[in-house]
């Protein structure tokens, strides 16, 4: 795809002053590359999630049609886009007024320095814009050579577990790669195979023959293998599992890798969306007003930003909480509103005009960016005053009435279902405990009940894909209603039984 264009002209002056405002606040990036697109290229590129080479899927054709659809009925309008590479590639929307471009860039910079240097990015595998293209060829060539539907069959069945994750392979250099780096080997034209990975099959059947070992022995070689693995407690990383152990042919296994190192790729995104949101825009919001926006500018800016502020009816704001969220922190660490003495402090008149004049605030929050994701970030710093300023509360549907309705403003309520939201991405944490469940080499999983049950029919769903892949039964345990039971597939139907 060769839609987009570097920028010139004036957008390149205006780049220029940008840069430098963000320089001069302290800001720290890889170089950002901009370039701009229209509306058509642009939701292109977000349905394929910034990249403009992905492996072929109809899921990406679905996002386009929709972000394209909402863009038409007015609904929705993506006004820019950064990818977390270095350097960083920002797209501009052509149709952008030039104060928006401004606001756009200055947002940009801030979501620049915020992959650089928060610590769940520190990790992040910098040229995957070369990774996802080479992922796509090999996806083409295993089309090619076994077709489409096959591929993208198993494709299906992979994506529906790229949500069982295991978060501290972030931490874990290199830990994501369980497969021989294909972007640094030279890649075999005939099959799309490295030579590394070519070496090691060979090896490998080698050994094995050698050993002269038979086909039950092999399997309970295998099994001794997995048990030993889950004896140091559950793996929450099912896709990895299924990588190295699952009974699979090698083009399967090299699927699973690459949209497993694909998830692990999105998913700091997925773990800091309110910093990342709240950080750039805190940036685009003082660049705007403290240096770049014209008097003529004004209304327009003021105009467009309160309309990205605008709190949801459905769902909490990430740009509107982490933005408030940054400013309130800045506000207590210069006035000296933390610390033992500020909560200890019994009077209410005192404390509500304490003002030490600290001047900490703004090294406070570039320390906050860097150590903290979105589960923490609200855990440490959502506080009741900043609850009752921002005016939140928790809220359910009356049937009675067909309305959303206020359940509550108990700060405890609130905070607690915000964590809630953010735990494991609010999505079900789900571990594998046992590789030989009941002695027949079927697999168990357990569900960690947060106070949410499992949704019944996707768990039915991700059951069936599992066992594609496992190719014996596999059981999932849980709980529902205060009482443990387990969900399994046989390769024919669901059955539920007492655990």
């Amino acid at each position: 795809m060769n839609r987009t264009r570097p920028i010139d002209g004036e957008l390149l002056k205006i780049r220029d002053d940008i840069l430098q405002f963000a320089l001069d606040y302290g800001l720290d990036f890889y170089p950002v590359q901009f370039e701009v697109c229209d509306y058509e290229t642009i939701n292109i590129l977000a349905s394929q999630g910034g990249f403009p080479s992905r492996y072929p899927h109809w899921r990406f054709g679905m996002d386009y049609d929709q972000m394209s659809k909402g863009y038409a009925y007015g609904l929705q309008k993506i006004y820019e886009m950064v990818i977390n590479t270095d350097p960083c590639y920002a797209y501009l929307l052509n149709a952008n007024h030039l104060v928006d471009q401004k606001n756009v860039m200055a947002h940009v910079y801030g979501h620049a320095d915020f992959f650089k240097h928060n610590a769940w990015f520190s990790n992040t595998n910098r040229k995957m814009m070369d990774v996802m293209a080479n992922h796509q060829t090999k996806v083409r060539r295993y089309m090619a050579r076994l077709g489409q539907d096959v591929v993208e069959e198993f494709i299906d069945r992979v994506l529906s577990l790229d949500n069982l994750l295991d978060v501290s392979v972030l931490f874990d250099e290199g830990g994501v790669r369980s497969r021989p780096n294909i972007e640094k080997d030279e890649v075999d034209q005939e099959d799309g195979r490295s030579k590394a990975l070519q070496s090691f099959m060979r090896a490998r059947e080698k050994t094995v023959a050698a050993k002269n070992i038979d086909s039950e022995r092999s399997e309970q070689h295998s099994n001794k293998m997995v048990f030993d693995l889950l004896g140091a407690g559950p793996m929450k990383d099912v896709m990895l599992f299924l990588l190295e152990y699952a009974p699979i042919q090698e083009w399967q296994s090299d699927i699973i890798g690459i949209l497993r190192e694909e998830a692990y790729y999105f998913l700091p995104q997925r773990a800091t969306k309110i910093m990342n949101e709240g950080w750039a825009s805190y940036w685009h919001s003082t660049i705007m007003t403290q240096k770049a926006l014209k008097a003529s500018e004004l209304i327009d800016f003021a105009d467009h930003h309160a309309g990205v502020m605008a709190m949801s009816r459905q769902n909490i704001n990430p740009y509107k909480v982490g933005i408030e969220l940054y400013r309130d922190i800045e506000h207590r660490w210069n006035s000296g509103k933390f610390g033992k003495e500020y909560q200890e402090c019994d009077d209410l008149v005192e404390k509500a005009n304490w003002n030490k004049d600290t001047g900490m605030g703004r090294s406070k929050i570039f320390e906050v960016r860097k150590i903290h994701n979105d589960l923490t970030f609200i855990d440490t710093f959502f506080t009741q005053e900043f609850c009752e300023r921002q005016q939140l509360f928790t809220y359910n549907y009356n049937p009675r009435t067909g309305r959303n309705e206020i359940t509550s403003r108990d700060f405890q309520a609130i905070k607690s279902k915000l964590l809630t939201g953010l735990t494991n991405f609010g999505t079900p944490v789900i571990e594998i405990v046992d590789a030989n469940f009941e002695n027949r080499g079927e697999l168990l999983l357990k569900h960690k009940h947060l106070g949410f049950d499992l949704d019944f029919n996707y768990a039915a769903e991700t059951l069936k894909n599992i066992h594609a892949i496992w190719k014996r039964p596999v059981n999932i345990e849980t709980i529902s209603e205060g009482k443990s039971f387990i969900i399994s597939f046989n390769g024919k139907e669901i059955r539920t039984g007492p655990q």
